[in-house]
């Protein structure tokens, strides 16, 4: 959802990359490294934001000039917990901080303290200067082609034991966020609710151009759920590929489309006080 390449330039194993076809495919025209067939969220709000792509820390050849827009430390995979993941694999949340601290070096080098405090403090890292943090709750995880099927008595549903964990984490990390903006007055933020958005299109699919939102534009098995998308043997694919992608909300078992993507970006971007709040991100850009 937010990996632009990093894991390119990791060993990690083939699930957690996307830099192979026919990742890429709709706008790029070339394997990035995200996991879509184009755009990631990530890439609109910079184009919302009249900015230009934010590249990954990893991509070779990066230096300060790179950075002074933004940096991409996500690693797809990764979670708030090293467990989420063998450490191994991909970026652990920490190492992840141990690379905004490398940039924000390499900034006071090249451009002193002073600038970097004020490109930092863009950044959304509250203990070295940050005060701006645009953030999702958790979509519906639930309801991903491969999660379709872990319940055999009720294959094609969304998976409910998962849905349950993922309401109970959404009411306790608004509360958090609300918690912190008390006690820190500062502390600006935007929080999008991924979660009821993914509802409404779920339930509402053509009402946002969608033909299909349970099965994967690409992968194998029941509702493409298996993680196959661009594994070949041999001269043949191991996978199917859909004919036109713009219909899919999901392109791979677990990632949504470049579509969906634009779609969501908006909606952080500048969408209605339900979903998104108490600041929207073009609020977050243009004030404080």
């Amino acid at each position: 959802m937010l990996d632009v390449g990093n894991n390119n330039h990791i060993n990690t194993f083939r699930a957690a990359q996307a830099n192979f076809w026919p990742y890429g495919q709709t706008t790029f025209k070339f394997r990035t490294g995200r996991h879509s067939d184009g755009r990631l969220i990530p890439d609109f709000i910079a184009e919302y934001a009249w900015l230009p792509l934010i590249p990954p820390y990893l991509q070779p050849g990066n230096g300060v000039n790179q950075f002074t827009y933004g940096v991409n430390l996500a690693s797809a995979g990764a979670g708030a917990l090293v467990e989420t993941y063998q450490p191994q694999n991909v970026i652990s949340l920490g190492s992840q901080l141990n690379n905004f601290e490398n940039v924000e070096k390499m900034l006071k080098d090249i451009l002193g303290d002073a600038e970097t405090r004020r490109i930092i403090s863009r950044a959304g890292i509250y203990k070295a200067g940050g005060r701006k943090f645009g953030i999702m709750n958790m979509g519906r995880i639930d309801c991903i082609p491969e999660m379709l099927t872990l319940d055999p008595t009720r294959i094609g549903s969304c998976f409910e034991p998962i849905n349950e964990l993922i309401k109970r984490h959404n009411v306790k990390f608004s509360n958090v966020l609300r918690d912190l903006q008390q006690r820190s007055p500062d502390f600006k933020y935007s929080l999008f609710d991924l979660y009821t958005a993914d509802t409404e299109t779920m339930e509402n699919p053509t009402k946002y151009g969608f033909k299909e939102v349970k099965k994967a534009c690409c992968g194998s098995g029941p509702f493409g759920g298996r993680s196959t998308c661009g594994y070949r043997e041999g001269m043949s694919r191991d996978f199917e590929l859909c004919d036109n992608v713009s219909d899919y909300m999901l392109f791979d078992g677990s990632h949504t489309t470049e579509k969906a993507n634009q779609q969501t970006a908006a909606l952080m971007w500048d969408g209605p006080s339900d979903l998104v709040g108490p600041h929207s991100l073009n609020t977050l850009f243009q004030n404080f």
